[in-house]
């Protein structure tokens, strides 16, 4: 099983600075780079939730 680190918004959607904790957060765990990011957006277009899969250890 692969392992994933996802966020979602303490309110209904993110904000900028818990963007900015899932970014910091994915470079701590290791996720390349080049990692494609996955989201669930809301109807408006706003994020809601936010992941990546990271390296197998």
């Amino acid at each position: 099983m692969s392992k994933s680190l996802k966020f979602t918004g303490e309110e209904k959607n993110m904000t900028l600075e818990e963007l900015e904790s899932f970014v910091k957060a994915a470079r701590a765990a290791e996720a390349p780079g080049d990692s494609t990011v996955n989201a669930v957006v809301s109807t408006s277009g706003k994020i809601k939730e936010i992941e990546v899969k990271l390296p197998s250890s």
